[in-house]
């Protein structure tokens, strides 16, 4: 099981080996071992070699990085030429006659080859990688036993380097063929690897005493392209090498990698990226490469258990009394209470066949709305700006357009951080020419990340996104930098007209807005007409804009600008919400607002519902039900008692901790599914095991609306899948679901869904993955959106006034916290924090300028109290340029750092998302952790849920 048949393809399609960049247009036709055979004009000798069935050995080139030609095991006779060119950088010529075979051949290969061994350790048995090493398929291939070379003054490699908790370094191991250094720069961007040292002293060196300590990201690519045992996971070390795989899609971020876990036996050796996923192309980060271990972790809940109050211990039941245990309860409460007294909070996390039946659950089951999900708190607004003036609730490109954008707007997102593989990939497009513009209050990585300089970088206040919009906009109309022509074939005439009159006025003006913003007018007109020249402009975007009070509004002045700078439609261009959960998307496109049936069709919309009602044969409430917040309103009041929630930890991830446990708390049935006893479930009076991404079945839509299969790798370790144990509930409650196969369950969601109604597993697997809206329109799927027309027809201009936030800084908080991630963690770190990610974040601090520092007595590594007008907490301050005086910054993903004790119950004027991104507080030195710090949880462990934070 090689690895390199997992490596990158950016720059190939084909899976071989060759130069990068093939050219579209003519074939050429040339003679390889006395075969003819047609190429594109531009491919490399090497990969028309393989396609003639005449493959050439070799030990530098690999599919995922550009030619290097440095190995020379690849040389070829080419008639008419002198000396033996070496094939992976040698472009094929019409008529060219090419020799891979001959005496010559051979002999240059073997000695090439010997020299390699004269400095690579023979002993194939014990190495790791034997059966999985390219040097040594290169010496069997040549038949050489023994290198007749001694090097002539051997380097003192040293020892191996286990300072990565993931994988090893073995020098003596490494033949210095460069392409890990080249997968370090080319295919992560990271730049930490190295050549020290000239002829037999050259070896790989990191910028730092070992791995753990340089700029390396652990992302893998090193080891994914490494031709010898020099770069080896750990875990095969241990446990040997792989012998069968499953390919499945990562449950991290919303990038959705294709993965293949890699067995022997049943237990799971190491997580490769899938060359053939084509949100990843083959790379991947620290947390889907090798974060998998919390899914067998000790921590794991397998057994139901129940408890008639949360001031009892947990009772463990089989599952059948767990299940009857809840059907009573949720009974007895609408009996007394109601039907709208119980609901129910679907998981980002789990598949979309999942989140389907819970949502049909409370529909068909409970006879209410009541359904929500954790996409409130993330990216309500995406949906709500979208769907207004696009007419579709998600982005409109795949992954892969960034590579034709000539400008990419980077608005209150972190992708290098949050959305690494992509942030790889635009990093690449940055590197080839691409121009930058950062809109985000904190100096992200992109800003100036190694061979990356942006633009411009708008450092805004928090809280001023729309007037930045806006200001935008007003320089691109005013200065007649706008598409007329896109605007009047595709935009409402009338509402740009009234929307034209709206943004000329001079209250929009950069200078206006300076003072406001925190952005001067000269880098506000720079960004907007460098956006509005492009001839390819994308916009990405992320929490910074959604997780505020005008979330909705932000997201449609974003699609305003797309529209009025005609960046819509094509490759290049759009605009794009980075998701940050691998199934946020999945969750909305499957019913999981009260207001929507999956497809967001509204319930008001009678043939829609019909068309529910045939199929479940079932009446559905036309009144849209209760949102989380409103859920917990009722419960403090006494009206909603019972919650089914799949796979959140509200009481750590929602705003205003001590208001959600309150509500919870006045729950008379709660009842938690997860794989880790959580802070919710604390209040809980039932607890469902869950089972991990490793034990299921079914699909997952990532953030460019791709389905991609998520395959069974091992059993649930509860004897349940999450989708059996709602199906098992349902019918506990006399709603009754007889699927016996998540496919089954696709099948349905494809019948009622017209976006979905081509999907079925039989295409999936044919194709890897699809992109919706995928139905007899689009047999294959459709990569970008709103092409010759916007889904709701003409595209709307939406007025979007800028109303200030009411958290407002004054004397008593004159700091305004906002919040982000770290690579190496994820949300509340259920599933990081039971892996060695642990090396890289410790803990969660506080980030606060020196200038705000000094004013209040703080020294880096301080003890620093966050107050708030809800409620305070502690962490160790860290004094940071990546901020700006006034604005303090954290991330969230350890429980004690108890972020959302601080958070505000502010949201979004539309939908409800939490503004989690401006909060004001003050920050003052103290001498240690407050005391709730050392007070244990008597009921449950302090564990997190895998599921969903205040920051998805």
């Amino acid at each position: 099981m090689s690895r390199d048949d997992n490596v990158l393809h950016y720059y190939e399609p084909q899976p071989d080996l060759g130069t990068p960049g093939v050219a579209a247009g003519e074939e050429v036709t040339l003679n390889i071992d006395g075969s003819a055979v047609s190429v594109p004009a531009g491919t490399s000798v090497m990969r028309a070699a393989a396609l003639a069935g005449s493959p050439v050995p070799k030990l530098c080139a690999t599919d995922s990085l550009a030619a290097f030609g440095s190995c020379r095991v690849c040389l070829v006779e080419i008639s008419g030429r002198r000396g033996f060119p070496a094939s992976c950088t040698t472009p094929v010529e019409e008529g060219m006659q090419v020799r891979t075979q001959s005496p010559e051949l051979v002999r240059l290969r073997r000695g090439v080859t010997e020299l390699y061994l004269s400095e690579h350790p023979l002993d194939c048995e014990s190495c790791p990688s034997n059966g999985d090493c390219e040097l040594q398929d290169c010496a069997r291939e040549l038949d050489i036993e023994s290198s007749r070379y001694t090097a002539a003054a051997p380097a003192d490699c040293g020892a191996a380097d286990t300072s990565n908790p993931y994988f090893t370094f073995d020098p003596q191991q490494c033949i210095v063929c460069s392409r890990c250094v080249r997968a370090c720069a080319d295919t992560q961007g990271t730049f930490a690897l190295t050549i020290l040292g000239r002829g037999f002293d050259s070896r790989v060196g990191v910028a730092g005493d070992d791995f753990l300590g340089s700029e390396c990201v652990s992302c893998g690519a090193c080891v994914s392209v490494c031709p010898t045992a020099a770069l080896v996971e750990s875990s095969v070390i241990e446990l040997g090498a792989p012998r069968r795989s499953v390919e499945t899609t990562c449950a991290y971020c919303g990038v959705g990698c294709g993965l293949r876990a890699e067995l022997r036996d049943e237990q799971v050796v190491r997580m490769v990226p899938w060359k053939d996923g084509r949100a990843n192309e083959g790379h991947a980060c620290v947390k889907g490469r090798f974060a998998y271990g919390y899914a067998t972790h000790e921590d794991r809940i397998t057994t139901p258990m129940i408890r008639d109050s949360i001031d009892e211990p947990w009772r463990e039941v089989g599952w059948d009394e767990a299940l009857a245990f809840t059907a009573a309860r949720f009974s007895e409460i609408q009996a007394r209470h109601g039907r709208n007294s119980i609901g129910a909070i679907t998981s980002s996390r789990c598949t979309n066949e999942e989140v389907y039946l819970v949502q049909k659950l409370v529909r068909a089951g409970f006879g209410n709305n009541n359904v929500d999900t954790c996409a409130r708190v993330c990216h309500s607004p995406t949906g709500y700006g979208l769907k207004t003036t696009l007419g579709e609730s998600a982005g409109t490109q795949a992954f892969a357009s960034v590579a034709q954008a000539d400008v990419i707007v980077v608005m209150g997102a972190n992708p290098t951080e949050a959305h690494p593989v992509f942030g790889s990939r635009l990093k690449r497009r940055l590197r080839e020419g691409a121009q930058l513009i950062v809109i985000d209050p904190r100096r992200i990585e992109l800003v100036d990340a190694p061979h990356v300089q942006a633009a411009f970088h708008l450092a805004l206040r928090p809280g001023t996104n729309v007037a930045v919009l806006n200001a935008l906009a007003h320089v691109i109309v005013e200065e007649n930098l706008h598409d007329q022509a896109f605007i009047d074939a595709r935009c409402d005439s009338a509402a740009f007209a009234q929307w034209r009159e709206f943004i000329r006025d001079p209250m929009h003006s950069p200078e206006a807005l300076e003072e406001l913003s925190g952005v001067s007018a000269q880098t506000l007109r720079g960004a907007a007409r460098l956006y509005a020249s492009a001839g390819n402009a994308a916009i990405y975007y992320g929490l910074g804009v959604t997780e505020h009070s005008q979330g909705s509004t932000a997201v449609m002045g974003i699609a305003n600008l797309a529209m009025l700078t005609g960046n819509l439609g094509r490759e290049g261009v759009g605009v794009n919400p980075l998701r940050g959960q691998n199934n946020v998307q999945g969750s909305c496109d499957m019913g999981s607002f009260p207001h929507e049936l999956p497809g967001y069709r509204h319930l008001s919309d009678t043939a829609a519902r019909s068309q529910f009602e045939a199929a479940w044969g079932v009446s559905i409430d036309p009144e849209p039900g209760l949102r989380i917040p409103n859920m917990f309103d009722a419960a403090v009041d006494g009206q909603f008692l019972g919650l089914y929630c799949q796979g959140e930890d509200v009481a750590q991830s929602d705003p205003n901790t001590e208001h959600v446990e309150a509500a919870l708390a006045s729950l008379e049935c709660l009842v938690v599914q997860d794989i880790f006893l959580n802070e919710t479930a604390r209040f809980a009076h039932v607890f469902l095991p869950g089972a991990s991404f490793l034990e299921k079945d079914g699909t997952f839509t990532n953030a460019e609306r791709r389905i991609s299969r998520v395959r069974q790798v091992m059993p649930p370790l509860s004897g349940k899948a999450d989708w059996e144990v709602t199906r098992d509930l349902a019918n506990a409650l006399g709603c009754t679901m007889d699927y016996t196969h998540p496919e089954q369950i696709m099948a349905e969601i494809a019948a009622l869904t017209p976006t979905f109604a081509g999907v079925n597993y039989e295409l999936l697997d044919e194709y890897g993955s699809l992109q919706w809206p995928c139905n007899e329109g689009a047999p294959q799927g459709t990569p970008t959106m709103h092409v010759e027309q916007f889904v709701r027809g003409q595209g709307l201009f939406a007025i979007t006034d800028f109303i200030p936030t009411e958290e407002r800084v004054n004397r008593r908080f004159p700091l305004i916290l906002t919040t982000g991630r770290i690579l190496s963690q994820y949300n509340v770190g259920a599933q990081t924090r039971r892996t060695a990610n642990t090396a890289w974040h410790a803990q969660d601090l506080l980030e606060i300028h020196a200038e705000d520092a000094q004013q209040r007595g703080i020294a880096d590594g301080d003890w620093v109290g966050i107050e708030s007008r809800v409620g305070a907490t502690v962490l160790r301050a860290q004094l940071s340029e990546r901020v700006r005086p006034g604005v303090v910054y954290t991330t969230f993903h350890h429980p004690v750092s108890r972020a959302n004790v601080v958070t505000t119950e502010n949201s979004d004027w539309a939908t409800n998302c939490p503004e989690y991104k401006v909060t004001a507080v003050q920050v003052s030195r103290v001498n240690a952790p407050a005391s709730w710090r050392s007070r244990q949880r008597q009921s449950v462990p302090r564990a997190q849920t895998e599921e969903v934070s205040g920051d998805d």
